[in-house]
């Protein structure tokens, strides 16, 4: 007969079993983990550090060489007598930048008031427009420069060529459309020209006059123009005839000659 100690205690009808604790205890971060991720930053910084401090005693590493050792370009040249705005930027010139002048068609020979050179702004503007006062305007200050040919043949015929070169497109483009405005006025063309052969039509036209002007005492006066804009410089060729007739076929061949100048 078994102790009655020994026998587990029967529960009683009804009663239940306790639930066990399934609930997961809370995981404590110990001192170790941050010792360890401090450690690796510290490595880090420290590798870093020596890479430089070892990159920095090294002899530099040469650059392989160029293929073109001497770069060809003009020797500098000290200033004298014959010194020029050309000379010291000779690294920074454009061939466009030439003599404005050098581009002008040759003066024919057997001619009277022969002339070929530059001119100023203001010379300019007292023989081109109707009122020189107002000039060039505020294209005055986008000028660049200004280089005129003219010469008469016959007493009959008179030819005058300018060559208007501005800073930019631009100015070119504003000079441009302003002759295209004004051109169909009576006082000037009396009509809206023509395309010039050759050229797109944004950027050239021809005009001959409709009528020929006339004042007591002198000769009619008839003018045919021919107005070439090619990037920033303008070409402006006028034959006037004092007996009211203008050559079309020589203003244009001569338009054209000079067209190929530039």
């Amino acid at each position: 007969m078994e102790h009655e100690q020994t026998i587990p205690e029967q529960r009683k009808e009804g009663e239940s079993a306790p639930e066990p604790d399934t609930s997961v205890p809370r995981r404590r971060v110990g001192r170790t983990a941050f010792l360890i991720a401090g450690a690796a930053a510290l490595g880090v910084l420290a590798g870093t550090v020596t890479g430089y401090a070892v990159q920095y005693h090294r002899e530099p590493t040469p650059l392989p060489p160029l293929a073109q050792q001497k770069m060809a370009a003009p020797e500098p040249a000290a200033m004298n007598h014959s010194t020029s705005r050309r000379s010291i930027n000779a690294n920074r010139w454009h061939k466009a930048d030439d003599d404005l002048a050098k581009k002008l068609v040759e003066v024919p020979g057997g001619v009277q008031d022969g002339f070929s050179g530059p001119v100023s702004p203001d010379a300019f503007s007292a023989d081109y427009f109707l009122e020189p006062a107002g000039g060039l305007g505020g294209l005055g200050r986008q000028i660049k420069r200004i280089a005129t040919a003219r010469w008469a043949e016959d007493g009959r015929d008179f030819v005058e060529i300018h060559l208007l070169q501005f800073r930019d497109r631009h100015g070119a483009e504003e000079f441009y459309s302003g002759v295209l405005d004004y051109m169909p006025d009576a006082k000037h063309a009396g009509n809206t020209g023509k395309e010039f052969p050759g050229v797109p039509a944004d950027f050239g036209r021809m005009w001959i006059d409709s009528e020929a002007r006339q004042k007591p005492g002198y000769h009619p006066m008839r003018q045919g123009r021919v107005l070439v804009r090619r990037g920033d410089t303008v070409m402006s060729v006028e034959w006037t005839n004092n007996r009211g007739d203008v050559d079309e076929k020589a203003l244009v061949e001569l338009a054209k000659r000079q067209m190929e100048r530039l």
